[in-house]
Parts: structure tokens; C-alpha cells; sequence
């Protein structure tokens, strides 16, 4: 089995796919093999991932299908057939701008502020966040590079006038020859786990209810600029979107949009004729 993980982490490899997803793919495929063998029946496979479904959310397990079926299709040159699983459509969850500022204003460490500040003021995602370098700030062109990211592509996206002298005072105050833009005291970059606690512990303290993440940042963003009247198009280029209709769930969970829609009943004027007398 370990000559079968090797063959898959170098096809891997020489396909450029990302350390994340490589990683990801060599623990799911190492775990499956650990249950079934290399040979198991097809009814053996089915049941495997139907009782993971039962435990975890469908998109986990149809990421570790996806491995799954990668390594049989290239490394085993077999054709399996599994089955998907249905993922239910759900809306992410949406910060208000008011919820955005109370969460900024409850950060008080200078660097984690423009931290939270870039994520949101940017549309990151937390591993172009801690990915970050100092060389990726033009701040002559006021853009930000967002390299290799997810998907292998690079971008750029604007530097929020608000952050921008910061961020540079911030850097020329350091002088120092970490590349990170977000460093962290004990050398490298900051976590992803380290934003998770900041993100969590601002909203905590802001007293919002939601389910917030460092991800819901990004989502945020994306929704306020469409409410600002963004063309979806360009989001979806700032978010680095292959697809569309990918960016276009956003046009779902604009609550200030929706607002702003008037039923057609309010055109008929009922009101006019009716009153609270009429009620029974």
C-alpha cells in the first residue's frame, strides 16, 4: 500500500496540485485503504462512504470520494463508480456592515486589526491571508497579488484606502526579513487557527450570535459589494470565481437588497380602500 500512496503523492505532484489538496488527498486515500484493501467489492465502497455520510457533512465525504476515485482512475487505472452525496443547499452565513464594524472594533492588538481589516477589506481567503508577502503589496499601484491561489491562479484585488497608509507604516516599522506580511513572535507566518481564535474572540466580545468564522469575512464582503452596487462580474473576479454561478449565490443572501424589493401587492393601493375597522 505505501508504493500505492507514493505513485499517487508524485501523480499528484506532476499534476501541480496545490500542498493543501495533496495532503488532503494522500490522508483520505490512505484512510480508505486502511478500511477496505485494494480490492474491495463495489457494494464495500458504496457502504463505506454512505455510513460516513451518516457522521459528517456530504461535502467532506464527497472530497474523500473525489480522492477515492482520482487514485483509482490514475494510479489503479480502474473505473470505479460511487455515488455523490446530495449536498443540501445551504445560504452562508452573512455578516450586517453593522456586525462588521462592531467585530473591527472590538480587536485591539494593532496587527491583528489590519489583519482582520485586509481579510475582510480584500475578500481573502485565510490562506491568502497567512500566504500573504510583503513583495505581493504594490502600494505605488494601490493592488494587492494574491498568488497561487485556489485553483492554482493568481489575482489581484485593490488595497482598501482606509488600510493602505497603515499597512505600509506597519511594514516599515518592522524592517525585518520575515517575507510574511502577517507574521507571527515565533518566526513565519501566522496560523490559520491563530485568526480563527481572533475572529471568534472579536465576535464574542461584540456579542453576535452568528456562527462566525474568518470565512464569513469573505462571504461579507462579497455580499456588501453587491449591495453597494458592484457588477457581479467584477466580484466575481475579485474573488477569483471560475464560475459564475458560483458568485451568484450571493445574490441570494442580500438581505438589504431584499429589503429594498417591494412586493407587487404594495402596488395595488389596497390600502386605500381598507380599513383597520374591516379587520375581524
Amino acid at each position: 500500500m505505501n508504493r500505492h500512496i507514493q505513485n499517487l503523492e508524485l501523480e499528484l505532484k506532476s499534476r501541480g496540485y496545490s500542498k493543501k489538496t495533496i495532503k488532503s488527498y494522500l490522508f483520505h486515500v490512505s484512510e480508505f485503504l486502511n478500511k477496505t484493501g485494494t480490492k474491495p467489492k463495489h457494494e464495500e465502497i458504496q457502504k463505506y462512504f454512505v455510513n460516513m455520510a451518516e457522521k459528517s457533512d456530504p461535502q467532506t465525504v464527497n472530497l474523500r470520494i473525489a480522492a477515492v476515485k482520482f487514485f483509482y482512475g490514475r494510479i489503479l487505472k480502474q473505473e470505479i463508480i460511487i455515488n455523490y452525496m446530495k449536498r443540501p443547499k445551504r445560504l452562508p452565513e452573512v455578516l450586517t456592515k453593522e456586525e462588521t464594524i462592531a467585530i473591527l472594533k472590538q480587536i485591539r492588538n494593532p496587527k491583528h486589526s489590519l489583519l482582520i481589516e485586509t481579510i475582510y477589506g480584500c475578500g481573502l481567503r485565510v490562506s491568502e491571508a497567512t500566504d500573504l508577502k510583503k513583495q505581493d503589496l504594490r502600494f505605488d499601484e494601490n493592488i494587492l497579488m494574491i498568488r497561487q491561489s485556489k485553483g492554482r491562479k493568481d489575482r489581484a484585488t485593490s488595497i482598501p484606502a482606509s488600510i493602505s497608509k497603515r499597512l505600509e507604516h506597519y511594514l516599515a516599522a518592522r524592517n525585518d526579513i520575515n517575507r510574511y506580511v502577517f507574521d507571527s513572535s515565533r518566526g513565519g507566518r501566522l496560523t490559520a487557527s491563530s485568526i480563527q481564535k481572533i475572529v471568534k474572540a472579536a465576535t464574542k466580545k461584540a456579542g453576535i450570535k452568528k456562527n462566525i468564522h474568518p470565512h464569513t469575512l469573505r462571504h461579507s464582503y462579497a455580499t456588501h459589494l453587491l449591495e453597494n452596487g458592484t457588477d457581479i462580474r467584477i466580484i466575481q473576479r475579485l474573488l477569483g470565481h471560475n464560475d459564475l454561478r458560483t458568485t451568484e449565490i450571493y445574490t441570494h443572501i442580500s438581505n438589504a437588497l431584499i429589503k429594498t424589493v417591494k412586493s407587487p401587492l404594495d402596488f395595488l393601493g389596497l390600502e386605500t380602500h381598507k380599513t383597520n375597522n374591516e379587520i375581524v
